[in-house]
């Protein structure tokens, strides 16, 4: 027989926000009983990162942002800036150690909540639920059973697809001598960086103070560096771009987000169903997650507090998934340039739609209109590719360590990262 209503896999941002809702004590219904295991201290436990999304100001998060902003920057590979006010929107910076603080406080008063260590070996469905079986710090064998088991782990391998790229990136917090930035603005992609042969990179700029920021080196690309080539990325792009020395660095992080076509299942089970990343909640044009996983877990808390079976709702729609696959495969051809393509849209088109757009929120009139401002004839070529096209199975993903999101990338819970610019860092 089940011992809980539910076991959620993985204490990331995907777990401790599905772990959040439910035990919300407000919740119509009552709470359900959850059992959240996170693996214990050592190398499997996500190291601290940042989620970046957007929404208006009023947020359930503002009271823990480490920043926002009002002003958003793209510069061209000539140094053109575009420089948008998406109001009512604001871009959001929430750094994983200071959610993990505020979900905490409404699980510690939870009275149907319960956390335990220990390294997943295995999650399957079995009579009347589903089973995670791990092992705790000492080694021994830790079995939990719940009528539902959500998991965050990333995926062993992507699902099959047309196109994978890697958001791939490195970033320092940089504390310099004296002061170089605007606090009001954040720089979203700033191409001025030397491009790959294949890809594109670009800067990442996230002002905390005149003298302190998230510097990013960010690479879309089938490979990833090693941790000198980021370091010597960054070092050119602070010191010969921005030109901010000397300054000193007081933390670094580092990620990779898997940008496919592949399609994520809803559920791998009668009673399992993924979450986060590994339930289809990153952007696949841009890496961004932490925005989708509030969506996913919202709904999936909704069904569960009103007695309902669970389900995964798709993060992101249909119409959203197929502008991505075109603008993926359009990018790993090489019809068209990334820098210039991103860069333009930037200056075309006003920052709020845009990032309602990059949300999958926009209408379809303004899917279009965007469109129209896009290398109309490469993207065309794509779509009428892409059919015929046949989706392959892929490679393990490079690292099962999480990384920081931006939203997730941004922006994972493994919820794979980044600053999880997620409109949502990473």
């Amino acid at each position: 027989m089940p011992e809980s209503d539910v076991v959620i896999v993985g204490a990331g941002a995907a777990g401790l926000s599905l772990a959040y809702r439910l035990c919300d004590p407000a919740a119509a219904g009552g709470p359900v009983s959850v059992v959240l295991v996170d693996a214990p201290p050592g190398p499997l436990r996500p190291p601290p990162r940042t989620w970046c999304f957007w929404e208006a100001p009023g947020g359930e998060y503002d009271a823990v942002l480490t920043a926002s902003w009002d002003r958003l920057r793209v510069r061209g590979a000539d140094g053109g800036a575009a420089l948008g006010e998406p109001a009512p929107l604001r871009y959001k910076m929430l750094r994983s150690d200071d959610f993990g603080t505020l979900v905490g406080r409404r699980l510690d008063t939870a009275d149907r909540f319960r956390a335990v260590e220990a390294t997943v070996d295995s999650v399957r469905d079995v009579p009347g639920g589903g089973e995670v079986r791990g092992r705790d710090a000492s080694g021994a064998e830790v079995t939990l059973r719940a009528r539902w088991v959500f998991d965050s782990r990333p995926p062993a391998r992507m699902p099959p697809a047309r196109t994978t790229l890697l958001q791939h990136f490195m970033g320092w917090f940089v504390r310099t001598e004296r002061p170089v930035f605007d606090p009001g603005t954040a720089d979203l992609m700033d191409f001025r960086t030397p491009q790959p042969a294949h890809g594109l990179s670009f800067g990442y700029v996230l002002p905390l103070g005149p003298r302190t920021a998230l510097v990013e080196y960010t690479e879309f690309s089938r490979t990833v560096l090693d941790t000198a080539g980021y370091e010597r990325a960054l070092g050119r792009y602070t010191g010969e771009i921005l030109g901010i020395a000397p300054f000193r660095v007081t933390a670094a992080e580092r990620g990779v987000i898997p940008m496919t076509d592949g399609r994520f299942p809803g559920r791998t089970g009668r009673s399992v169903f993924p979450i986060g990343t590994a339930g289809g909640a990153t952007r696949p044009s841009t890496g961004y997650t932490f925005a989708a996983v509030q969506r996913q877990s919202r709904a999936v808390a909704a069904r569960l507090l009103s007695g309902r079976s669970p389900r995964t709702p798709a993060p992101h729609g249909a119409r959203s998934r197929a502008m991505d696959a075109v603008l993926l495969r359009a990018l790993d051809s090489g019809r068209v340039d990334g820098a210039e393509f991103f860069s333009g849209l930037f200056r075309t088109v006003p920052a709020e739609r845009l990032l309602r757009f990059l949300d999958g929120r926009s209408l379809l009139y303004e899917d279009l209109l965007i469109g129209l401002r896009t290398p109309v004839g490469p993207m065309l070529r794509t779509v009428a590719e892409l059919p015929f096209l046949p989706r392959r199975p892929l490679s393990p993903q490079p690292s099962r360590s999480p990384a920081p999101g931006r939203g997730t990338a941004p922006g994972t819970d493994q919820d794979t990262p980044r600053t999880d610019q997620e409109e949502a860092t990473s």
